[in-house]
């Protein structure tokens, strides 16, 4: 039987892009599961939710409060049944049309093996955020012997079964560094493929903010000292 992989969707206060972004998880082809986790949402974006539940075949998992991508992500894994899985945000800065690509590539993947979709790897993009990254990736390459180019991308499809060896505790952003950090240590290869990425602004939405840069910082510097 082919392997099935579950999708994880946090998502907070999208009102105006759920209605085109999640429609583009639900219609790839391939055996997949999808968990949406709405995070406390305050805008319409329950309601949409509803209605999208109406027409698609997903897991709806709502939280009263607002905690954060990580506690979302968390929660949703708690869920997940697939052989691997997979974090993708709704925000169209991701193509879910890459989400096949790098399933694809599990096929023969050897055990305790991990695929990224890197943003960067073969281009450069001299913004303040890429900086940003560039640094963060670099540190982790220095902590935990690694050769990764974009160790903060949102793509990261990996084993289920490495959830018995990780644990993860990230309630924001920083569950990025962690989940990368924890694989690294525990052994586990990674390996990168190149995917597009379109990056949105703070007035589209985005959320990440410069004090998720030092949690991301301190987190990778706390993942080096931890057994």
């Amino acid at each position: 039987m082919d392997n099935k992989l579950s999708i994880i969707a946090p998502i907070y206060n999208e009102e105006t892009l759920i209605s085109v972004s999640l429609p583009e998880i639900f219609d790839l082809a391939i055996n997949k599961e999808v968990i949406i986790i709405d995070d406390g949402s305050s805008d319409k974006t329950p309601e949409i939710l509803r209605e999208l539940k109406n027409k698609y075949e997903f897991t709806l998992i709502t939280q009263t409060k607002n905690k954060g991508k990580g506690a979302a992500v968390r929660r949703g894994l708690e869920e997940a049944k697939g052989d691997y899985f997979i974090i993708c945000d709704a925000d169209l800065e991701y193509d879910p049309r890459d989400i096949v690509f790098l399933f694809s590539k599990t096929k023969d993947l050897p055990n305790k093996t991990a695929i990224y979709g890197s943003r960067f790897k073969g281009r450069f993009n001299f913004s303040f955020h890429y900086l940003v990254n560039l640094f963060l990736t670099l540190l982790t390459n220095l902590l935990f012997r690694s050769h990764l180019t974009d160790m903060e991308t949102c793509f990261k499809l990996i084993p289920s079964d490495a959830l018995e060896k990780i644990k993860l505790s990230g309630q924001r952003f920083e569950i990025e560094p962690e989940i990368t950090a924890q694989l690294l240590k525990r052994g586990y290869g990674i390996i990168e493929f190149p995917i597009s990425y379109k990056r949105r602004g703070y007035i589209d939405g985005k959320k990440i903010s410069a004090k998720d840069g030092l949690l991301a910082l301190k987190t990778l510097f706390l993942e080096r000292i931890k057994n």
